[in-house]
């Protein structure tokens, strides 16, 4: 989500910018705040009533296929039902993101790092978010309950920032962000 807001305005879909209270609210929901519940359910059902949800294949509108957005309600998904595949898919669309984000940088002329490389340093940001949330687990095994405000303020101040950073924008990492 952070790639494509800071692309041009003009090249922003309207549709995936809409998505992002949805997005933060499945942060506010994921680090135990139980109120979140309500507005991603509400974000879901939009999505599903809008006519981004379609079934006409090629003939329909096609911004809920961007990969931000599609990550964005795979994630609402996995909060709402519980579901690994949900969160499976998530993690597939930003490492399909990275492809598009180096075609976007190839159209802009700017310097490329290489292919291979950038989807590497991605899927190794995934495994370092993972195993920052193992280091939390005894902490978030019961958020979908909902935590203690307290509990709940402290995650969102030591884990939103670190696993909501992007890699920097031209496909690389920033290291370790613990």
């Amino acid at each position: 989500m952070n790639w494509h807001e800071a692309l041009p305005e003009e090249e922003q879909a309207s549709f995936t910018m809409s998505l992002r209270p949805l997005l933060n609210s499945v942060w506010v929901g994921v680090l135990g705040d139980t109120t979140a519940f309500t507005a991603v359910k509400r974000g879901v059902a939009e999505y599903m009533l809008s006519d981004y949800c379609h079934n006409d294949g090629q003939d329909g509108p096609d911004d809920a296929d961007e990969h931000a957005a599609a990550a964005t309600l795979y994630a609402a998904y996995a909060y709402l039902f519980g579901c690994n595949d949900f969160a499976i898919w998530a993690s597939r669309r930003a490492v399909e993101a990275i492809d598009q984000h180096l075609e976007y940088l190839a159209e802009q002329n700017e310097d490329l790092p290489e292919p291979d490389e950038a989807l590497l340093a991605e899927l190794q940001r995934q495994m370092r978010d993972l195993d920052l949330i193992e280091s939390y687990s005894r902490d978030l095994r019961y958020s979908s309950t909902g935590l203690t405000i307290d509990t709940s303020i402290r995650l969102r101040a030591e884990l939103r920032t670190p696993l909501s950073s992007a890699s920097s924008r031209d496909g690389r990492t920033d290291g370790p962000r613990r």
